[in-house]
């Protein structure tokens, strides 16, 4: 399953599956990150928040984590 992205839209911020596609539009990057985080570990995936300038700001994961740390 693809990643999910918080991406800078023109009227506001999107959520959506890596690989674009259709999204779903919220009006502050606030509330794109809640929705996506809450998509984010009902499908175990990563969460991918891009800022303005379209660079990754904070990945968060919540399945397929690689790492083994621990705290």
């Amino acid at each position: 399953m693809p990643n999910i992205h918080v991406v800078p839209a023109d009227n506001g911020w999107t959520v959506e599956h890596a690989g674009g596609g259709d999204g779903t539009t919220f009006p502050s990057q606030e509330e794109a990150v809640r929705a996506g985080t809450e998509q984010a570990k009902r499908e175990k995936v990563e969460l991918l928040v891009h800022g303005r300038d379209g660079q990754i700001q904070e990945p968060n994961s919540f399945g397929n984590d690689p790492r083994d740390i621990k705290g």
